[in-house]
């Protein structure tokens, strides 16, 4: 077989037409989710209110294996997708592995990350119901500028609301969705009842993905012709996200290969998801044998510290309960770096798999994280975002691990975007000022001891 090429892309009319819904073919489902108010399982109609009515009907739907990508939706896809899949043979030849390594690059647009994927999708949803606002949340800023990017594509104001910390230390990543015209505001904020209760508890506070999507659900279903968008989490948003892994395994299918693990990091879980959900359909339906690792920061570690139980999505405690891995919607996170995977808990989907003995799941400290990242740049030549260095710290170990038994075992990860709005990140490492917080397991107590009583 000839030299596989650094970079491999798929043609247009290679990418797939249809997203992948990984439920229909789960063996057992995710619990259902709960309303607040009557603690029944949430019917389709209940999320009107807070979605659009497709959207509603995506997160409802386990039986659909595959639903048809809109035109409209395709159209836009088409201005950066698909997106390459690359053979990190210098990162390779760097540990002096004999796995062969492989990563799929999302960073290859404006919003410099996957999320796009999503919020095209949303915003074409919103549009065509005719919704006149969305409100939104995000903590690094990826998902707040890739939606910002959608709904100027089709013409729908955006109020995000975006985590204090990383509001404060992504200046540029504000500047970008304000570029878009969205409203951009610090979270949390007193320009809410949720927000404003919050800081009454504690004025100080860095906030978190949970006080952000408490102000955004507020600010949706109190406002006329508006609707709340969510960038990870949700099953609507993996089902969007599909796409990742449907290309990744049709280009790794068009070289001669096929992993033996796949990584990915792991916050809400929109990429992890998105990357894995082919090849768990072939581990689920076809019995292959292959590894899937969710990396986590060892800040907030829903997954491998986390309670499998019903919790609220959100801090202020507005939204539906979710059965899924949790640190208890009160756990406020350090405001380390990787700001896109600070969130309490992880999709429910993701949590089925992972207590079903589906999928592992490791967590790591953020300095080691940017030793890898510092690696990976300086061979690879791309600067990765702080949440895909996890997934390149996990890919990194694995490597090593094969190194040392002389398996040639191929290795799948994905790099969810560029770290180009983290240099604040990057000089308190270069500089030696980065610092590990790992929660204690009296902290995590504090967080558990709040969870609803289900």
């Amino acid at each position: 077989m000839s030299k596989i090429p650094y970079r491999f892309y798929l043609t247009e009319d290679r990418m797939p037409k249809q997203w992948y819904n990984l439920r229909a073919d789960m063996p057992e489902q995710p619990d259902p989710m709960l309303n607040p108010a009557t603690l029944e399982p949430l019917r389709e109609e209940d999320l009107y209110p807070i979605f659009c009515k497709e959207l509603a009907h995506q997160e409802m739907d386990s039986e659909t294996a595959y639903i048809d990508i809109p035109e409209e939706i395709q159209e836009m896809y088409r201005i950066y997708r698909p997106s390459p899949l690359i053979r990190a043979y210098n990162l390779e030849k760097a540990l002096g592995t004999p796995a062969r390594i492989y990563y799929k690059f999302e960073g290859n647009n404006t919003s410099g990350s996957h999320k796009l994927n999503s919020a095209i999708a949303q915003a074409y949803y919103a549009k065509k119901q005719g919704l006149t606002s969305l409100t939104t949340e995000t903590g690094a800023g990826q998902w707040g500028t890739a939606l910002s990017e959608a709904c100027a594509y089709f013409g729908i104001p955006l109020t995000v609301y975006m985590v204090k910390c990383s509001y404060n230390q992504k200046p540029y990543r504000k500047a970008v969705m304000q570029t878009f015209d969205a409203n951009v505001i610090p979270s949390p904020s007193d320009t809410t009842e949720v927000g404003r209760r919050i800081l009454a508890d504690d004025p100080d506070t860095t906030g978190s993905l949970g006080c952000a999507i408490s102000e955004a659900v507020e600010k949706a279903t109190t406002t006329s012709g508006c609707r709340y968008v969510l960038g990870s989490v949700l099953n609507q948003v993996l089902l969007h996200q599909s796409i990742i892994g449907l290309e990744a395994k049709t280009a790794m299918e068009m070289l001669g290969e096929y992993p033996d693990i796949v990584i990915g990091c792991a916050g809400g879980g929109s990429n992890l998801g998105g990357l894995i959900a082919p090849f768990m359909r072939d581990k689920l339906v076809d019995k292959k044998d292959i590894r899937f690792i969710a990396v986590e920061p060892a800040s907030c570690p829903s997954l491998t510290r986390g309670k499998y139980a019903y919790d609220f999505c959100d801090t202020g405690r507005v939204t539906p309960m979710a059965r899924m891995y949790t640190l208890g919607c009160g756990f406020i996170p350090s405001a380390n770096h990787a700001g896109g995977l600070r969130y309490h808990g992880m999709s429910p989907i993701l949590s089925k798999l992972y207590h079903d003995g589906y999928m592992e799941a490791v967590a790591y400290e953020q300095t080691k994280v940017f030793e890898a990242a510092k690696l990976f740049a300086r061979v690879e030549t791309i600067l990765p975002a702080p949440e895909s260095s996890h997934a390149i710290k996990c890919a990194v170990d694995e490597a090593l691990k094969c190194k040392e038994t002389g398996e040639e075992k191929t290795i799948l990860f994905g790099l969810t975007g560029t770290g180009y709005f983290d240099m604040t990140a990057y000089s308190a490492f270069n500089e030696g000022k980065m610092t590990d917080y790992i929660p204690t397991d009296e902290d995590l107590q504090r967080a558990f001891d709040m969870l609803p009583k289900v």
